[in-house]
Parts: C-alpha cells; sequence; structure tokens
C-alpha cells in the first residue's frame, strides 16, 4: 500500500470533519438568531400591517396575496443588509412576476435615511416605511430579518441574517 495514500486519508478525513463543524455552528447559531420569530412550520396568516412606500403608494398585507412574497426587513444603517441588496435585485429579476419582493424599512430617524438606501442600493422594489408597531408584530430583533409568505397570505418560511438568490429562491419555490 502507498504510504502517501493513507496519510491523506486522516488529512481529507480532518478537513471533512472541520468543515462539517463550521457547517453546524452556522446552523446553530442561524437557528438560535431565528428561535423568537414567527413560526413558519405552522403557517400561520402573517400580521396584517398598512404603510407607506416611498412613493406614497399605500401597501397592505391584503395587496400581497395572490402569489408569493418575501417580506424583508432592514435597517439603513445595517451592514449585512447593505451586503444582501445586490442578492435582493438579483432575486427580483429571477423571480420576475411569480414572486413579490418587498422591503420594509425600520429602526429609522428620518424617512430620508430610507430614499437614501434605496438610491445607494439601487433598489427598484417597494421599500416601506416601517414603525414600531409593525417591527413588534413580525417579532423583528435584528436585520435583516425576512418572511417568505404563500399566495394566501401564510408564512411559509423565515430567517435573520444574509440570505442568496438561491436561498430565497428554493424558500419560495412551490409556493
Amino acid at each position: 500500500m502507498n504510504p502517501h495514500v493513507s496519510e491523506r486519508r486522516p488529512r481529507w478525513l480532518r478537513i471533512g470533519l472541520e468543515v462539517l463543524v463550521v457547517i453546524l455552528v452556522f446552523a446553530g447559531i442561524t437557528a438560535w438568531r431565528a428561535r423568537d420569530l414567527l413560526p413558519a412550520d405552522q403557517r400561520s396568516i402573517a400580521p396584517a400591517f398598512a404603510l407607506a412606500d416611498l412613493h406614497g403608494r399605500h401597501w397592505t398585507t391584503e395587496s400581497l396575496q395572490g402569489r408569493p412574497a418575501v417580506i424583508y426587513f432592514f435597517a439603513p444603517w445595517c451592514g449585512v443588509c447593505a451586503a444582501s441588496s445586490p442578492q435582493l435585485r438579483w432575486f427580483d429579476r429571477l423571480a420576475g412576476d411569480s414572486v413579490q419582493l418587498v422591503l420594509i424599512g425600520l429602526d429609522w430617524q428620518r424617512r430620508e435615511e430610507l430614499d437614501e438606501y434605496a438610491a445607494d442600493h439601487a433598489l427598484r422594489v417597494p421599500v416601506l416605511s416601517g414603525n414600531p408597531s409593525v417591527a413588534s408584530d413580525y417579532r423583528i430583533q435584528g436585520y435583516p430579518t425576512y418572511y417568505v409568505i404563500d399566495s394566501e397570505g401564510r408564512i411559509a418560511a423565515r430567517d435573520v441574517g444574509f440570505t442568496t438568490v438561491a436561498g430565497l429562491w428554493l424558500r419560495t419555490r412551490g409556493l
């Protein structure tokens, strides 16, 4: 038997185990951060809201029904939110009319902060001016937080933190 082959196996096994540990730690942290969000496994109705977007149009949870939606809560000062913006733009292009993407800005002092955020990140999706009541209803504890809502207005998935096009696409398939 080649001595080099037997030396590689433990090294590859060690690397594989280290990768597995990192994945498990990441999954554990993600689950811990999302523990207080509204449950997705019960498919409960998403809390109602009535908010205006940056152009003065009014949006409600009822206006999102009929197709799946992603409600993405952000803060204009949040670095992870800013880093997620390209992913959101790409997801919106990929999803087209099949999924409605709506951003709700929270934790802002002046409404202009939301305008600047939308302009700085070239957001073409609706950006709504959120308030503490909506944050409380959706149990927002950190940013970004997002909920995937099915076509009947029920919570199908939720998470906290950076998201990818692939992650959003997978969570919205089959709704």
